[in-house]
Order: structure tokens, then C-alpha cells, then sequence
């Protein structure tokens, strides 16, 4: 896989930075303790994050973790058009994907920055 594309993901917790581009909060809930003008959002993107239903199974049992990648993913794959703005500001610069969850190994954040590379790249070899 290239590095074509700048994506990354970030705690929305850390500061944020210049370099992060645009940043998009990818959560269904508003981030607990964090007030609006803190985050510096681009925009905040309910719509691709998990199902309530996935990410209540899930619970971010590591143990769940390659079921709920997969599931997730099944997920994206039906909801194409919500991945629209996304794909276009990657395609713009640096795009920034903020995920409230504790566990930076474990959460939707990853599975959507790949996904969303994997599709860029191959948008790009048709």
C-alpha cells in the first residue's frame, strides 16, 4: 500500500496541530468533557461510525476485534455515499480521522483509515 494518501487518526483528546489538515470527528457521540471550539473541527461525521448495535456488541473487547473489523467493514461497504466527503478531503491533503475511544489500538478509527486508503488506491487503478 502507498503512502499516496495522508491519513491519519488522532485521539480527539490530543491537541490539535497545523499539520493534521482536516480533521473529522468519526464518533456518533459527542466526545465527553470537550467543549465545541476545542475540538477544531472541520466536521463532525456521525454517519461512518459504527452502528449502535456493532459498537455496543463490540465494547472494545480485543478479543472481538478482528469480528468487529469485519463487520464494520460490511457496514461501510453498504454505506458508500456517506464516505463521499471523506474520500474528497483525503484526496485535498491531509486528512485527520478523531475517534473518542481509549484504546488507539482497538477502534473504528483504524478500520476506516485503511478502508478508506484500500479504496482511494484502487478509485485510482480504474
Amino acid at each position: 500500500m502507498s503512502d499516496r494518501f495522508d491519513i491519519r487518526i488522532k485521539r480527539i483528546y490530543e491537541p490539535p496541530q497545523a499539520a493534521d489538515g482536516a480533521r473529522v470527528l468519526i464518533d456518533r457521540l459527542w466526545p465527553r468533557g470537550l467543549r465545541k471550539e476545542a475540538a477544531a473541527l472541520t466536521r463532525w461525521h456521525k454517519d461512518v461510525a459504527p452502528s449502535p448495535t456493532l459498537r455496543r456488541w463490540f465494547g472494545h473487547d480485543p478479543a472481538r476485534w478482528q469480528v468487529f473489523r469485519a463487520r464494520y467493514r460490511a457496514e461501510l461497504d453498504a454505506n458508500a455515499e456517506a464516505l463521499v466527503p471523506l474520500r474528497e478531503l483525503a484526496r485535498a491533503g491531509p486528512l485527520t480521522l478523531l475517534y473518542g475511544a481509549r484504546d488507539g489500538v482497538h477502534n473504528h478509527a483504524i478500520v476506516l483509515a485503511d478502508y478508506l486508503r484500500e479504496h482511494l488506491e484502487a478509485d485510482d487503478e480504474s
